[in-house]
């Protein structure tokens, strides 16, 4: 809902009229909500201007009250548009489920930086209504690529994003996602049971990450590790992908700390808190 407000009138208030301070703190704090519910509700960044006109207001109050609400923590300016859009932190606050669009959106920046620095191609993949889909994706720069398609949907038993998502599933939750479903062999390295992908899936979270080596498509190799919410629920997996020629063994090795920061900082921005060393001394010992 966005509200029409009056223009800006002078502050005449006699100075120590409690009533009259009321009532400015509630125009304040009106105005306030109006600006942060424009903000987000809109579906792209909005202009200062933009927002002062949704507002009804000036647009030096308008930019004071973005100001304030910066300070806050809710909504940011973009330092090369000027643009304003809302932060993460109404969904940490409410606790409210990811919109896979949202996640690929902050996922790019990290995933620019993946590829950057490993010189291989990158994507995110979300866990969204029992499915593996692909959000984001960041192909390298060198002349042999890997096509990933945004809006694909990736199997949970032989892409390294699927492991990576399915081995921090809860195990009702990836039972149900695997009822009825038939793993599908692709190559010679398809896992086809459930027995080796269960043991597959226990090696993935004893390592931290998860590899598809050759198992989707052959000759490419895939290194992913998952990406947490403010629930420490896995949301989704961030990988690198390229020719086998490009991802060996020892490529691997050097970017899984690499991977392992990148997603550990969007599960961040996502809301994920790491456990401290007493909260881990506590679980070890229930």
């Amino acid at each position: 809902m966005f509200y029409s407000m009056e223009p800006e009138t002078p502050h005449t208030t006699p100075p120590g009229d409690a009533a009259s301070e009321a009532a400015l703190t509630h125009r304040s704090l009106v105005r306030g909500i109006a600006v942060l519910e424009i903000v987000a509700a809109a579906r792209q960044p909005l202009t200062l201007a933009e927002v002062a006109t949704h507002a009804g207001l000036p647009r030096s109050t308008t930019h004071q009250l973005l100001r304030t609400l910066a300070a806050l923590g809710h909504v940011r300016q973009d330092a090369a548009t000027r643009a304003w859009t809302p932060t993460e932190r109404l969904h940490h606050l409410l606790e409210r489920d990811w919109d896979p669009e949202r996640i690929g959106e902050m996922a790019q920046p990290w995933l620019e930086e993946l590829s950057r620095l490993t010189g291989t191609g990158s994507s995110v993949a979300v866990w969204t209504q029992g499915k593996v889909l692909i959000v984001a994706k960041r192909e390298s720069d060198g002349p042999v690529r890997v096509a990933q398609d945004v809006g694909a949907l990736r199997p949970l038993h032989c892409t390294a994003v699927g492991k990576a998502i399915a081995a921090w599933l809860p195990p009702a939750v990836l039972e149900q996602a695997l009822r009825g479903v038939r793993l599908e062999r692709h190559t010679a390295k398809t896992l086809t049971t459930r027995e080796a992908l269960a043991a597959e899936l226990r090696r993935v979270r004893a390592a931290g990450h998860a590899i598809d080596d050759e198992e989707m498509y052959e000759g490419l190799r895939c290194v992913a590790m998952p990406v947490f919410g403010a629930r420490a629920q896995v949301l989704a997996s961030m990988c690198a992908v390229g020719p086998r020629q490009q991802i060996t063994r020892d490529k691997i090795a050097r970017i899984r700390p690499v991977l392992a920061r990148l997603a550990r900082g969007l599960s961040e921005q996502l809301g994920y808190e790491r456990p401290s060393v007493q909260q881990i001394t506590l679980v070890r010992k229930a």
